[in-house]
């Protein structure tokens, strides 16, 4: 399992592999230069604070390291470096029957397989972005790690799946018991609300390889 410190240690390394202190990597990265300061770990009442997906993509972004690189520098904890195959598809065979079960699951043996680290949820796969219908959060080529069993709460970016099988990325606005908001990542593409009896199933997007 994934720690806390483990998340942590690898951004203190990437830092000091690149020449920063934390507080000038997050400001080279175009964060505020506080966010990755040890005493913003834990809050005040011990929660547990960690770093998002988009803060570890500024950071690979700025010093121009690799995801694996990343990885690899994820401590001492056993899962360090290690990985298994996740399945993999393009965006666009998303929608075609034989790729999902009712609960948005992969079946069936016509996945690829990617490589990812060996902490990731068992259930997690992988769908290649193509097109622009995502920029400029998402971009062609990327790939994205969906987790069917990951809790999804507001403000996360979601996979959704319709009864037509119309498949689309967007960011979760509200769910109530009869319908679905959803907020484009494009601005150029629409909004979307969408009647609960028309979902098969929605998915949290956990991961982006850019």
């Amino acid at each position: 399992m994934l720690k806390h410190e483990d998340v942590w240690r690898a951004i203190d390394h990437i830092a000091s592999e690149y020449g920063f202190s934390t507080s000038g990597l997050a400001k080279r990265s175009g964060l505020d230069p506080t966010t990755f300061n040890k005493s913003k770990r834990v809050t005040t009442e011990g929660k547990l604070r960690w770093p998002s997906t988009e803060s570890v993509a500024k950071v690979l972004a700025a010093t121009g390291a690799t995801f694996n690189e990343y990885v690899s520098y994820i401590g001492d904890s056993g899962g360090a470096g290690v990985y298994r195959n996740i399945p993999l598809i393009g965006f666009a065979q998303a929608g075609s029957k034989g790729f999902f079960d009712d609960g948005g699951y992969p079946t069936g043996g016509s996945w690829d397989e990617i490589p990812f680290p060996g902490f990731a949820d068992p259930q997690a796969y992988a769908l290649e972005i193509s097109g622009d219908s995502m920029v400029p959060v998402f971009r062609d080529g990327d790939t994205v790690i969906v987790s069917p069993a990951a809790s999804i709460r507001r403000g996360d970016r979601v996979v959704v799946k319709t009864s037509c099988g119309e498949v689309m990325a967007k960011i979760l606005l509200r769910q109530s018991t009869k319908r679905i908001e959803l907020i484009s990542i494009n601005q150029a593409h629409e909004d979307r609300s969408l009647e609960i009896e028309n979902v098969s199933w929605m998915s949290r997007i956990i991961w982006a390889s850019q």
